[in-house]
């Protein structure tokens, strides 16, 4: 049976991802189609969709940095939305109540609170998947945004554990220093748990046995113990390898969770007429994020981008929501209302997404009287100085790169890495280097190089990437000589054919000049 409803659910969501819609909106048609034909969700359906919550906290707990999480544009921003939405929401939903429309005049204060927090939040899913597609995750808006969504899934956890109401086991006590205890111990078998199948198994035992397991053992949320099994680890290095690993698995998991809430219960048709009068409040959301935004001195352009990121309702409303179905504090038409509304601020976020940059450029007169000066450091221009050399990508070739280029030309280069950690350890090296993605349309608006750029070396570690570098290099700086690298001989035409100057395959050079140092080194001494 879970087989068929999942192979169904498979079958929508492809085919809402062929018209550019997000799947998620696909499996949620299906769970509606499903249940208008008579199916109802199943025991094992449910598992599965609780391991994909479990899975989807984990990753949240991986993910939280306390010294992102402190930053006033994100903690501030996250806290005042979700108190200004809250309350705002919750008096237009009593309000169209109060006039007599359909479902809303069944709403009391409480109920009301609880829907209006339910759509608080924005989704995750979205907003990386988003971010991703236009490689702009490591954006500031991109880094803002995703921040600001971890702690609305605080937010959405602290009401999952108090929704749940459960007198916890005198048991729990221990959780605390067990998990202070758990921490090495988990970081010894990461250390260990290699890059392949091992890494994906030890994930998975220890978000959903360890953590989920151990709470609900002692009588909480287990929602809780996956996120608190994340925060275990969530400072070791190889947190992130673990997060994207298990990416894949949380997302299959969770199309159970999303197929189970239509599943639940077919839309009546009030519930189509309030979630689509729901996305009135689509473009309203977007102007909040954006005022408080440059309310703490982030650009314009990074304001308008970061909300439009948020611009959705979230997939946690639907946890919120089935929670709060559970607690018997909301009836089962609005889980389904609120689920309407979730599928589409999905189509309409699509649709804005397609058109963030002309959206900005066709008012950012407007938009930009908007901004407060000075601008945040983390989001202000950069100024690259006399720099008349870049070198994209500051790994062993590009530090390579940068190093012979200084030696013959001067301090007139510039690096530009997009790992952080990197940037730091080079700058503390004495190396003119900035923390950048030459991918990400917003590196490319706040950098300002020098009008006379001369070169440019992409030597990224992917052959894709260091093709779109040099479509952004060709359109932003024309002039520039490029030169690159390639691990195949292929792609030195592919290469040359995107317009680079001087190609060159790293691993053929590496072994001509080990061949010329062997033979240098050996026949000489004979």
């Amino acid at each position: 049976m879970e087989i068929g409803l999942l192979l169904t659910a498979f079958v929508i969501g492809f085919a809402a991802w062929l018209i550019g819609l997000p799947p998620l909106v696909g499996y949620l048609a299906a769970g509606f189609a499903l249940h208008a034909l008579g199916y109802e969700t199943t025991g094992g359906l449910e598992t599965i969709a609780d391991v994909g919550i479990y899975l989807l906290l984990f990753g949240i707990g991986l993910k939280l940095r306390p010294q992102i999480l402190v930053r006033a544009e994100v903690w501030a921003t996250a806290t005042l939305f979700a108190a200004g939405s809250t309350l705002s929401m919750g008096a237009v939903l009593l309000g169209l109540g109060a006039i007599g429309l359909p479902l809303l005049n069944e709403l009391d204060v409480g109920s009301a609170a609880v829907v209006a927090f339910a759509l608080s939040f924005s989704s995750t899913v979205f907003a990386v998947k988003t971010l991703e597609a236009t490689n702009e995750t490591g954006s500031v808006a991109g880094r803002v945004a995703i921040a600001i969504l971890v702690l609305q899934d605080i937010f959405a956890v602290a009401f999952l554990v108090i929704a749940d109401g459960q007198v916890p086991s005198p048991w729990a006590v221990l959780l605390i220093p067990g998990f202070f205890v758990l921490r090495p111990v988990a970081g010894w078998f990461l250390d260990r748990s290699g890059h392949g199948e091992v890494l994906v198994l030890f994930g998975l035992a220890l978000a959903v046995g360890v953590g989920a397991g151990a709470f609900d053992a002692v009588g909480m949320k287990p929602d809780l113990g996956a996120l608190a099994a994340g925060l275990v680890l969530s400072q070791h290095p190889r947190a992130g390898e673990v997060a994207e690993r298990l990416l894949a698995f949380k997302d299959i998991f969770l199309v159970a969770f999303f197929l189970s809430i239509g599943l639940a219960g077919t839309p009546p048709w009030e519930a189509w007429v309030v979630g689509a009068v729901l996305l009135v409040a689509l473009p309203v959301r977007g102007f909040g994020h954006f005022w408080l935004f440059t309310r703490f001195r982030l650009r314009a352009r990074t304001a308008v981008q970061g909300a439009i990121n948020l611009s959705t309702f979230s997939e946690f409303g639907l946890i919120v929501g089935a929670a709060a179905l559970s607690a018997d504090l909301l009836s089962q038409d609005w889980v389904s209302t609120i689920a309407v509304a979730v599928a589409g601020s999905f189509i309409a976020g699509a649709a804005a997404t397609q058109f963030r940059y002309e959206t900005y450029e066709a008012f950012s007169s407007r938009i930009s009287r908007f901004e407060r000066q000075p601008t945040l450091e983390s989001d202000a221009i950069v100024d690259c100085h006399d720099a008349r050399i870049v070198v994209f990508g500051m790994g062993r070739v590009g530090t390579g790169a940068f190093d012979e280029l200084v030696g013959r030309r001067g301090r007139i280069v510039v690096g530009v890495d997009r790992e952080t950690d990197m940037v730091v350890r080079h700058q503390q090296e004495g190396r003119f280097v900035l923390h950048g993605d030459p991918l990400d349309r917003d590196f490319w608006d706040r950098v300002q190089f020098h009008a006379d750029v001369e070169l440019v070396v992409a030597s990224t570690s992917n052959h894709a990437a260091n093709l779109e570098v040099i479509n952004r290099v060709k359109r932003f700086l024309p002039a520039a000589r490029i030169a690159a690298i390639a691990t195949y001989p292929d792609q030195i035409g592919e290469l040359r054919a995107a317009g680079v100057d001087v190609a060159r395959n790293l691993y053929e050079e590496a072994g001509q000049a080990l061949a010329d140092d062997a033979i240098s080194e050996v026949f000489d001494e004979d």
